[in-house]
């Protein structure tokens, strides 16, 4: 395999150092997105390990593939934090580095006596982000959830869904609570270059998905509105913002939200009758029952020779093998393999022209009384 060339990317955060005692997903994605970036990260867990090793697929030698994937390009240590020598031998790592991420529930560091208020004595410039389920303040703080629960709880789950409400894969409330760590994270070391001083940042997971909603909450505070299923183009109310079955068994998604695309779908299937129908109230029934019947009658490939081409923002519903295997995700180069086998989605950027090169694998560091010889570097 080739060597593979290095990318400006890995400029982006070079020097910064973070430490990640998350498990999971969002945490150890957030530190992996800041890996990307070219960033130092040393996961610390616990003498067991992150409990995400027990969870999903494994290799043919057993490796867990989800938390590998996940942490590549980290360095793994762990850590007894309840052990008073441990947690002493923490806080003097802390000194050293520019990020904390922990994904603990709220409460769970203050009682390590690990909090932000003991860490920042420590190392006032450090970024301390805490990613948890409701946030560190509130009536729910304390209370479990998985996305789920937080997308019902935002009021996202209510209105999407045919006959009732549907679950997201992947789960947008903790993928999007990450983002937006990595996104306060960055500006902090931003703030941090002007005063040298650093700060506590508290993400809820349930609080993500708002402000992805954010013509919904302008709406519903302008006029008291509050979406329904299939009352918008966005969540399956519109014949032309539709999922149509083909005659084979497959799926076609027509996008043709602009009056110029819908009119040139309905061209292309040869039904001008359509196109001032587009205004019709939602749901779209009679109109989306029409658009169903003329696709069921015909192939994927009819559809893709009759579509595709017309710049009608229609598209086959491809699975991931697809996906990955299709010309565009093949061109940009982010699912790759890596030197060591893995399949691996990358940082989604291209800088300067050139993708990311491929994370490399997770490396356990040795437990020692100095983390100066744990080969941190």
């Amino acid at each position: 395999m080739q060597a593979e060339a290095p990318s400006r990317l890995r400029r982006f955060a070079s020097g910064l150092r973070v430490l990640d005692l998350s498990a999971f997903l969002p945490g150890p994605l957030a530190s992996l997105l800041l890996a990307d970036m070219g960033a130092e990260v040393l996961k610390i867990e616990p003498p067991a390990g992150d409990a995400m090793m027990q969870l999903g697929p494994r290799t043919e030698d057993g490796a867990p593939l989800f938390y590998e994937a996940v942490n590549a390009g980290k360095s793994v240590r762990r850590m007894d934090l309840k052990n008073p020598e441990v947690r002493a031998e923490f806080l003097d790592m802390v000194a050293d580095f520019d990020v904390l991420i922990e994904g603990f529930r709220p409460g769970v560091m203050q009682r390590l006596g690990l909090g932000y208020n003991v860490l920042r004595e420590r190392n006032p410039g450090l970024i301390y982000c805490a990613l948890s389920g409701y946030g560190a303040s509130g009536p729910m703080a304390q209370e479990a959830g998985h996305d789920a629960n937080y997308l019902a709880n935002a009021g996202v789950l209510h209105r999407n869904g045919q006959d009732m409400p549907v679950y997201y894969d992947p789960p947008l409330a903790d993928l999007s609570g990450s983002l937006f760590g990595v996104i306060a994270i960055l500006g902090a070391l931003r703030a941090r270059d002007a005063d040298g001083l650093g700060c506590e940042i508290d993400i809820g997971l349930a609080d993500a998905p708002m402000p992805l909603q954010l013509f919904q909450v302008a709406e519903h505070g302008a006029t008291g509105a509050v979406p329904q299923p299939r009352s918008t183009y966005l969540n399956g109310g519109a014949a032309y913002y539709q999922i149509y079955a083909t005659r084979d068994g497959r799926y076609i998604a027509v996008g043709a939200i602009e009056p110029k695309f819908w009119r040139a779908f309905c061209f292309a299937a040869e039904r001008p009758d359509w196109v001032d129908r587009q205004s019709e109230a939602m749901p779209q029934t009679g109109l989306i029952a029409d658009v169903a019947a003329y696709i069921v009658a015909i192939t994927l490939d009819d559809c893709l020779a009759r579509f595709v081409g017309t710049d009608c923002c229609t598209s086959a519903v491809l699975d991931l093998g697809e996906a990955i295997a299709s010309p565009h995700h093949r061109h940009r180069g982010f699912v790759r393999v890596a030197p060591n086998g893995a399949l691996q989605a990358l940082f989604p950027a291209r800088i300067d022209g050139l993708p990311p090169a491929s994370r490399a694998v997770l490396r356990e560091v040795e437990t020692s009384p100095q983390h100066e010889e744990a080969g941190l570097t």
